[in-house]
């Protein structure tokens, strides 16, 4: 695997590698997000589980699940893609997976918050080298009429990924310490763990283990049969050197005089604060306000919604490829027509009165919500140069990894604390309310007393508030997509290309 120059031919029309190859980069590398993903996601999935072990509040969770990871995926993300605009990007992925995958299967031994806490920081560190190299990768084997199409189908990776988390994650959270012990035993294997009092094991530690250590697997596979690209492989032959690398501040030059990457940044960390303030507690308001359990909230809600999404993200792609040729700038403001749609169907499903409305309404609000993902590829890779796209991206990732992953799910948390309190005093419990252990409204509700069923109700409530004023903030979010429309044409990186004959 080298990376060596593009030489002038015909990559700009063809791009790199047989179709066949391409198709197996392209679907390799998505299912590579999907793993990122997966790992990523996992938490939110036995959230309430790990609430009520830890005892957290909701404004304690919000933290756990967002401002650290987001501060050290953040932090990683600019060094690790100025790696990956200099050397061997292959590598580069293939060692991340190892790092996020060990991590994760570790956050199944967490003794305590503190130590979950760590652990998810080291998930955080091994997948911010995922996704600017990967999308370095794709636009040097697909060329620009297919880009948009080829990110899109990329970008599933994060909405298919959801699915198996909910898919994996609650079925394997459901289960009980002793019943997977028993079935090791069954196997063979049950003198490897033989020190393990399995009655103590909660079905959430078992799942981040599962989940987590195959990924070690896909990473040399990955590694041993990806051919890195020459840079610039599939863009039009120019007179810029593709063999001359450029450092963060170059790449900062080319993109930072462009208004298109800032309102694009904006509107995608918009929607990334809603999304992952909903995601963070979507399965613990399935359990509060619908009254159903981990393994049903994932398996039966969670993972169909994530399903939807995906196919979101596949419609954006594929409209904006279609409508491209008439309207040039289709790829910014397709997403903001989406973002627009979702707001009214995301707060219709978080006061619907049954959960099969809710549901419905959801569904809606996912597939208009998610079209915006491949758009935020295709538009930020299309305003710079081959030897900025890795880097350009870190930086479109660091501002909405620091806004969405990082104020999301604290700002839920936090509004659902208090939206929680405001009811409690509305009802003249705040004296009940000074004993109150949230976490009995699933477990014992009866040792409540006779206030328990109005606390409970406060507990659901509280967050169902929170979730439909954080959807809200997509409107804003889509006027961003509006304004990067605006600018997307000027702003395009067009080449120059050498008269006939001419070569560089």
């Amino acid at each position: 695997m080298s990376d060596t120059a593009a030489t002038a031919g015909q990559g700009h029309i063809t791009g790199f590698g047989t179709k066949g190859y391409r198709s197996f980069v392209l679907i390799s590398l998505m299912l590579v997000y999907t793993l990122n993903f997966i790992d990523r996601t996992l938490i939110t999935v036995v959230a309430q589980p790990i609430i009520n072990e830890f005892n957290l509040s909701d404004t304690q969770w919000g933290l756990l699940s967002g401002p650290p990871f987001a501060l050290f995926y953040a932090l990683m993300g600019i060094p690790i893609a100025m790696w990956a605009d200099r050397a061997n990007r292959v590598m580069i992925i293939s060692l991340c997976i190892v790092v996020w995958s060990v991590m994760t299967a570790l956050c199944g031994i967490a003794s305590g918050f503190i130590w979950l806490l760590v652990f998810r920081v080291g998930v955080a560190v091994g997948e911010a080298g995922c996704t600017p190299p990967a999308n370095s990768i794709i636009t040097d084997y697909y060329p620009p009429k297919s880009r948009a199409g080829a990110l899109g189908i990329y970008s599933m990776g994060v909405t298919i990924g959801g699915v198996l988390a909910q898919l994996f994650g609650g079925t394997i959270a459901g289960i009980q310490g002793e019943d997977f012990g028993a079935w090791l035993g069954s196997l063979g294997l049950g003198g490897l763990f033989s020190g393990i009092d399995w009655s103590t094991v909660g079905g959430w530690r078992i799942a981040f283990v599962v989940v987590g250590l195959p990924g070690v697997l896909i990473a040399i596979l990955l590694f041993f049969t990806i051919k890195e690209p020459p840079r610039g492989y599939s863009d039009p032959p120019t007179e810029v050197d593709t063999t001359k690398k450029v450092g963060f501040f170059d790449a900062f030059r080319e993109f930072s005089p462009k208004p298109t990457f800032w309102w694009l940044s904006m509107g995608a960390a918009l929607v990334a604060f809603v999304g992952y303030g909903l995601i963070s507690f979507q399965a613990p308001f399935f359990q509060r306000v619908h009254g159903i359990g981990v393994r049903d909230a994932a398996v039966l809600y969670g993972a169909p919604l994530a399903a939807v999404a995906a196919g979101g993200t596949f419609l954006g792609g594929f409209l904006s490829e279609k409508l491209e040729g008439r309207f040039p700038s289709a790829a910014a403001w397709v997403p903001g027509v989406g973002l627009l749609i979702s707001v009214p169907t995301y707060v219709g499903a978080f006061f619907a009165p049954t959960i099969g409305l809710a549901f419905a309404l959801w569904i809606v609000a996912a597939i208009a919500h998610y079209a915006y993902l491949g758009a935020q590829y295709t538009v930020g890779t299309g305003i710079v140069s081959p030897k900025s796209r890795a880097t350009t991206i870190s930086v479109l990732l660091l501002i909405v990894s620091l806004i969405g992953n990082g104020i999301g799910p604290l700002f839920v948390g936090a509004m659902s604390d208090f939206f929680m309190s405001g009811q409690i005093a509305a009802a003249g419990l705040a004296d009940a309310a000074a004993d109150f252990n949230p976490r009995l409204c699933g477990t014992d509700p009866a040792s409540l007393g006779e206030n328990g069923p109005a606390l409970c109700q406060a507990y659901a409530d509280g967050l169902r508030y929170s979730m439909a004023a954080t959807a809200c903030f997509m409107a804003l979010a889509a006027v961003c997509y509006f304004m990067a429309a605006r600018y997307f044409g000027r702003d395009r990186y067009n080449p120059v290309v050498p008269a006939a004959g001419m070569h560089t």
